[in-house]
């Protein structure tokens, strides 16, 4: 649930400015759901903090933020605006950028995934991406090391600030983002008939993104399931999710069969290198059938395993590309 979610329907033609009041600025601002003639901007103020005390005394503070979007539309395609979502001419609330193109035309993007962790690699990957301007970013899953910790959100946007203030950014769901309330209060993404914003499709130009969620809603495992009934919990438990999820894949990729090139994004790969996840690999290579290769689906982009690894198999590539600053597992 979004506490605050505007919708402005305005032609702009040079400079965005908002007042806010006397807030200022927790995180952000940063873009979302870009589009050649539409725009999200977030932006997130402090409204408080509360104390937790443990059994042995210590205290900590758990910030609460107050989440701010604008939605922009009517917008003109492969058009740069600049926004101040303050007010008040200070560099904190400012940002700048540039929607997609309607026509079709060269253009890069950047990958990136599970970056989670050692931030300072994470802050230097979001550095060289910086000077690359590409026209958006996809992150694989796994942004963080607990969806449930917002300290852990806080550390996130402050690697990625000067990124996302002038750069869109999409985000696929990993195991590590637990199905967080803080994930969906944060991101504003494109929806579908099932789960908003769980996984959701894009284009630009001529060339269509589709980003799926290889988790599932977050569950807890009952502790008095043990062995092949605690592996059957997780087997079955999102059946009837992932089921539902990939019939509008399938539609997805029917409706838009005229596309030029086609990008598909979700967390856990269908390829493994690694000994311990090929025999899961295969399951989903089960589940997911030839749905992507019957489509012609050029390339599909994972995350979870902590390396860059490529296959390739009936027309696709699988990549994975999740060096984003976990560590090796």
């Amino acid at each position: 649930m979004r506490i605050i979610r505007n919708a402005l329907w305005i032609i702009l033609l040079a400079t965005i400015s908002f007042a806010q009041g006397t807030k200022r600025i927790a995180i952000g601002p940063y873009l979302q759901n870009m589009s050649s003639e539409s725009v999200t901007i977030c932006w997130s103020t402090l409204s408080g903090e509360s104390r937790i005390t443990g059994p042995d005394g210590k205290s900590f503070q758990v910030p609460a933020f107050q989440q701010h979007q604008i939605r922009l539309a009517r917008l003109q395609p492969k058009t740069t605006y600049q926004y101040d979502v303050l007010g008040d001419g200070s560099a904190e609330g400012k940002g700048s950028f540039t929607t997609f193109p309607r026509k079709i035309e060269p253009f890069r993007f950047a990958v990136l995934g599970d970056t989670r962790s050692r931030h300072k690699i994470h802050q230097k990957i979001v550095n060289m991406i910086i000077k690359q301007k590409p026209m958006f970013v996809v992150n694989t899953g796994d942004l963080v090391g607990n969806g449930d910790v917002i300290q852990e959100w806080q550390t996130f946007f402050q690697i990625n600030h000067e990124l996302m203030r002038n750069t869109p950014y999409f985000s696929v769901l990993g195991n590590h983002e637990k199905d967080s309330k803080n994930y969906y209060n944060f991101f504003d993404l494109p929806g579908n008939e099932h789960y908003y914003e769980h996984y959701y499709f894009f284009s630009v130009g001529d060339a269509l993104f589709i980003v799926l969620d290889s988790e599932g809603p977050e569950h807890q495992t009952p502790e008095y399931l043990k062995g092949s009934d605690r592996e059957a919990f997780w087997e079955k438990i999102d059946l009837g999710y992932l089921e539902k999820e990939k019939a509008w894949v399938e539609n997805v990729l029917t409706l838009n069969d005229k596309a030029g090139f086609i990008f598909v994004f979700f967390h856990k790969p269908l390829f493994s290198v690694k000994r311990s996840r090929v025999a899961e690999t295969k399951k989903r290579r089960k589940f997911w059938g030839d749905i992507f290769e019957r489509h012609h689906v050029q390339v599909i982009l994972n995350g979870h395993d902590h390396h860059y690894h490529h296959a390739f198999s009936g027309g696709t590539h699988y990549v994975t590309t999740a060096g984003g600053g976990a560590g090796p597992v």
